[in-house]
């Protein structure tokens, strides 16, 4: 997958691909989709759903091959967690 020259500041990215995840996106989505990841692009609203991340993206881009994509876990404020966690009851 090739990538797309990005054609907006970081803050302009996340606010389109957040709202129109918020939008337009979250409301088709079902509860099977819970943990899969939405690649949008931002500039059509066009979005593809796969569990594997890049699978998604590689969805969309065949759709729209300069897409501006923001990728979204269904279901978590967080794309991705990095570090552990304690285990909640544990001494």
């Amino acid at each position: 997958m090739a990538s797309a020259e990005r054609r907006y500041s970081k803050e302009e990215f996340a606010r389109r691909g957040d709202a129109i995840y918020e939008n337009d996106v979250r409301p088709q989505l079902k509860s099977e989709d819970e943990g899969k990841f939405a690649a949008i692009d931002i500039e059509s609203g066009t979005y593809e759903i796969d569990e594997d991340e890049l699978k998604a993206c590689d969805k969309l881009s065949a759709c729209i091959p300069d897409a501006q994509i923001w990728l979204v876990k269904v279901g978590s404020r967080y794309l991705h967690r990095f570090g552990g966690r304690e285990k909640r009851g544990t001494p």
